[in-house]
């Protein structure tokens, strides 16, 4: 039988002021009281994990060097990271790990890990196999709420410790084997900065923000990071990084769940571009690897009328190498799979990596749960974290075919980490993986009837492991009729496949243009 838990969040309001709050959560376990600290930000309640897991009586386990904290229930675990949208969880019943995007980040406040009460009820749900409600009383004062609850004694987080004054508040860095992750956290969005790299100092003006300089300056240095200075200028807030020489490149880019900001600083391990000059041999465009998505008894989407998308995927990957092999005579065309065959996923970047792949295509068709549907059009994906609930969608859809492998554990570590830190190790690709996607969206619109739906992002298992720039291909709708018709037919398959080539020969060409440049 499900537990019943009760969520009473109540607000508690100084009677002085409706500014600033001090903030508590009434929650009740079969019938018992219990008080959890709780941070509420711009309306959205945040609970504290570990008060949490220590009401219901449940295991838990803090990491201090990764600021993680790992609770477990029954053999059900969550593993939730500070200043990070994704929550693990692994479900033991179903011997199966998934990765949770919440809407907004989690927060490290005094020492404490907290969690956005409202976005985290049906995974603790089904984590705690528990009916959990939530449920907002009429407002108290703080005197109504002590004298009704009696509860003065409850340490209390104050909103006015996290209101410094500052809009970039500090920043936490994480080290990786490929890199070093810098967080810049920011109580505002900052939508405009600059970067520049001089002498071994990568320098970041934020405009319009103010930073809280000695917070910054105390973070020392770690990985790649020797030491950092930051200053408040006219304009803005201006940090610089001082860094080691197995810095390679960086990337800056703001958190789609919340306002910090990221920096990815790359190392030498997995920058290919290291020594061109010395090694351009091996850079020719000379392998185009082409995956055709599922296979043998891995059928992907089934779309109207019955139509599998193995099959869809098979046609036109091998309609595209035909094009290649007749037009780039010197190109060497690979494929994942000729035939009706299942490839696991992480063997498909094996494959690519294997025969010396410059450029990685993989075929898919996409799908709505319901059909048929209007959903139409063809759309072209990136590694790196999805940005919508529905390019976060057809990731899990695409990742699940892990379920028909022998070991599924192996992709554990990708789903227990940021797709932003995964995707750090294609950091020396990405360039022309954007260059090439973009290309394959314009020239598609040239050739097929269907809508181009824009170059997007996601965390396509397929994809992290090809040493190379790559893109995934989501063709078209097999829930939509007209889609289908268009997908399963030859002319459909030929358009398609002709419009990757024309694209293809574009990004030949900028390819070694740029490699001739280097």
């Amino acid at each position: 039988m499900r537990m019943k838990i009760f969520f009473y969040l109540i607000l508690i309001l100084a009677s002085t002021s409706l500014a600033q709050s001090n903030d508590k959560i009434n929650f009740l376990v079969n019938g018992k009281k219990h008080v959890i600290q709780v941070y509420d930000r711009e309306g959205t309640v945040y609970i504290a994990v570990k008060p949490f897991a220590e009401a219901l009586g449940i295991y838990y386990k803090y990491y201090s060097e990764t600021d993680k904290i790992e609770i477990e229930n029954q053999g059900n675990k969550l593993y939730i990271t500070a200043r990070n949208p994704f929550i693990v969880y692994y479900s033991k019943e179903k011997d199966k790990t998934k990765v949770i995007q919440l809407p907004t980040s989690t927060y490290s406040i005094e020492g404490q890990i907290f969690i956005p009460a409202k976005y985290c009820l049906n995974i603790l749900s089904e984590f705690l196999d528990a009916d959990l409600n939530l449920a907002k009383p009429d407002l108290l004062t703080m005197k109504d709420f002590n004298k009704k609850e009696n509860l003065t004694d409850v340490k209390t987080t104050d909103e006015s410790a996290f209101n410094t004054g500052f809009d970039i508040t500090g920043i936490s860095l994480e080290e990786k084997a490929n890199g070093t992750l810098v967080r810049v956290q920011s109580r505002k969005r900052i939508p405009a900065y600059s970067s520049t790299f001089k002498d071994g100092i990568l320098t970041i003006i934020f405009k319009n923000v103010n930073a809280d300089v000695d917070n910054i300056k105390s973070s020392g240095g770690q990985g790649l990071i020797q030491k950092i200075d930051a200053k408040n200028v006219t304009s803005g807030s201006e940090l610089k990084f001082y860094l080691r020489k197995e810095y390679t490149s960086s990337e800056v880019m703001n958190d789609d769940s919340g306002n910090d900001i990221l920096i990815a600083l790359h190392n030498k391990i997995f920058d290919k571009n290291t020594n061109l000059n010395k090694e351009k041999a091996k850079w020719d465009f000379n392998v185009i690897v082409i995956d055709a998505g599922h296979g043998g008894k891995d059928s992907g989407t089934i779309g109207v009328d019955g139509i599998e998308e193995k099959n869809v995927n098979l046609a036109i990957a091998l309609k595209l190498g035909q094009d290649i092999q007749k037009n780039m005579k010197d190109v060497k065309v690979v494929y994942t799979r000729k035939t009706d065959k299942f490839i696991e996923l992480y063997r498909r970047g094996q494959i690519a990596n294997e025969n010396g792949g410059k450029l990685f295509i993989s075929i898919h068709c996409n799908a709505t749960p319901h059909k048929p549907s209007s959903s139409n059009g063809f759309e072209v994906y990136l590694l790196r974290p999805g940005r919508t609930k529905e390019a976060i969608s057809i990731a899990e859809r695409e990742n699940s075919v892990i379920k028909y492998e022998d070991n599924p554990a192996r992709y554990k570590k990708l789903t227990d980490e940021n797709f932003i830190l995964v995707s750090m190790a294609q950091a020396a690709y990405m360039r022309y993986s954007e260059q090439f996607a973009d290309l394959v969206d314009k020239e598609m619109a040239k050739k097929v009837s269907e809508e181009p739906r824009g170059v997007k992002q996601a965390g396509f298992y397929v994809l992290v492991g090809a040493s190379m720039p790559s893109v995934l291909i989501e063709t078209g709708f097999l829930s939509n009729p007209k889609d289908a018709r268009y997908l399963n037919s030859k002319n459909g398959q030929a358009q398609i496949a002709e419009g990757i080539f024309d694209a293809i020969k574009k990004f030949r060409n900028l390819y070694e243009a740029n490699l001739q440049s280097e």
